[in-house]
């Protein structure tokens, strides 16, 4: 298991760092980090703060992703799922909320609002060609083997 540094920051001291639900977890709950209730009107999206900073080292990527519990009963997702941390940030983790629902959604601090899961990644290099091999499937996409 890998050991990567983390920094909570003042306004956080109360919260728990993120971690796994249980044994099985891929992705480690975030938590908002908010001094009062905040409002999520229907089709709004807001930045909320988690209280933290990361130390990824490099080949490591943290991808922060919805939670299905506030998916399916409110509605409420990222706009940008999942969002990418790289290993040079070392801002605070905030996540982009957006209710696509039809009712007011209100975070309270500490509430579960989305999750982390810590990735392998790798760079490559181009090497562009007049040519590439061909396979059976070609250029088809988009539902094209069936329905």
């Amino acid at each position: 298991m890998n050991e990567i540094k983390i920094l909570r920051l003042p306004h956080a001291n109360d919260l728990q760092l993120p971690q796994y639900a249980t044994d099985g977890s891929a992705g480690m709950d975030l938590c908002a980090a908010i001094e009062n209730d905040l409002i999520v009107n229907p089709n709004e999206t807001i930045l909320v703060p988690t209280g933290f900073i990361i130390e990824l080292p490099q080949g490591l990527e943290a991808q922060i992703r919805p939670r299905s519990g506030l998916a399916i009963k409110n509605s409420v997702s990222l706009m940008n799922a999942p969002g990418t941390i790289d290993s040079d940030y070392r801002g605070e983790i905030k996540v982009i909320l957006t209710n696509f629902g039809k009712e007011k959604f209100v975070i309270h601090r500490g509430d579960r609002i989305a999750q982390m899961i810590i990735a392998k990644y790798e760079r490559i290099l181009w090497n562009e060609s007049n040519e590439l091999n061909e396979t059976k499937r070609a250029d088809g996409g988009f539902g094209h083997t069936g329905k």
